[in-house]
């Protein structure tokens, strides 16, 4: 097999119709257009209203774009909380966040416990006015458990809920009911090149954000929110942004929407499935997260008995390229994505080498 397939959990394998995408956009001339022309707020609206059907986002939510995820980290701590957050943490990124509400000064606080373990203890201080939850730890696999978000949403009613759906969307459902604010970026379930993040708020944020602002913080300049919102009302962005990921997203949010959501998180689940006991069968592998309940449905991370090396060189030869371990785990770990583009029938021949292995 000469032509590589990327399971690598981001950036990750190129979503199949976005060639074609790229063709047209030449054609249309979608890299030459001004953010401020009825051209780009067509795609602009189109992308939104895509993506809101997508992941069925309810009325009262709001879609923006960022450069990143990184940044909507930013932004959520910036524009929606005045002295202190609280983190679910229990992989690196979930403790990227809450570093970066540390570095803004900000007395955040944390649940941590050790990688890829489940958290028990769902409380959160009193002073916390957000909490962050990460639906899909990318760096060990673990994804959060649905009820215990309900919890956290039936327990502190009045706290904002922000929700990583990075490595998840649209592959993993959300019950929008229980967050406030979302967000993600476009180079692993959505199969695009990596410069979009995508930040998703309700109108409880925008509440919170005339709070933040009345209390004299510094909100940010060029993606303050109110910004966001006045140029997304006319279907534009504060600065010029990626046109062309824009436009790729949209196009690739009808292409899934023509296959079907439902079809999309089944599938996810499926391959998930014989992945996890592909592994689990052979004695040389031992899937990381040891309670079935919390394992990633999109990201399956596995330890290996002597290392990764051999495992990722036998995948290789075959044109299936994996993800390392993550961080300590750099060694040790494998990572598969399991992202729509891939397929069942992908899925099944490296459950096959890995039988073999």
């Amino acid at each position: 097999m000469n032509h590589k397939i990327y399971f690598t959990p981001g950036p990750s394998q190129i979503y199949y119709t976005v060639s074609d995408h790229l063709k047209s956009a030449v054609k249309e001339d979608v890299m030459c257009i001004s953010h401020r022309s009825a051209a780009f707020q067509k795609i602009f609206e189109s992308t939104r209203l895509s993506l809101r059907e997508l992941l069925e986002i309810p009325d009262g939510y709001e879609i923006y774009f960022t450069s990143s995820a990184n940044e909507v980290w930013e932004r959520i701590i910036q524009n929606l909380v005045i002295d202190s957050s609280h983190h679910f943490t229990n992989g690196s990124f979930a403790k990227k966040f809450h570093q970066f509400a540390l570095s803004y000064q900000k007395n955040s606080t944390s649940t941590l416990v050790d990688d890829g373990q489940d958290f028990t203890d769902l409380s959160v201080p009193e002073k916390a006015e957000l909490i962050s939850v990460t639906l899909n730890e990318t760096s060990i696999g673990f994804g959060f458990d649905m009820e215990k978000l309900k919890e956290l949403r039936a327990s502190y009613p009045d706290k904002l809920i922000a929700l990583d759906g990075v490595s998840a969307f649209p592959a993993v459902k959300v019950d929008w009911q229980l967050v406030d604010t979302a967000y993600f970026s476009v180079q692993k379930c959505f199969g695009l090149p990596a410069g979009l993040g995508v930040w998703i708020v309700n109108q409880r944020c925008m509440e919170k954000y005339d709070q933040v602002k009345k209390a004299g913080i510094v909100t940010g300049s060029y993606h303050d929110l109110t910004d966001l919102k006045s140029n997304g009302d006319k279907n534009q962005t504060p600065e010029t942004p990626n046109i062309l990921g824009i436009y790729l997203l949209g196009k690739v949010c009808q292409d899934m929407l023509f296959r079907g959501a439902k079809m999309i998180q089944n599938d996810t689940i499926y391959k998930s499935t014989i992945l996890y006991q592909a592994l689990e069968q052979n004695p040389k592998f031992n899937p990381f997260i040891a309670n079935k309940k919390t394992r990633s449905k999109t990201v399956i991370v596995s330890e290996c008995e002597g290392g990764n090396a051999g495992i990722v060189k036998l995948l290789g030869d075959k044109g299936f390229v994996i993800g390392k371990g993550y961080g300590s785990f750099k060694d040790s770990h494998i990572r598969i994505a399991n992202f729509p583009v891939h397929s069942k029938e992908q899925i099944e021949m490296i459950c096959d080498l890995i039988a073999a292995y």
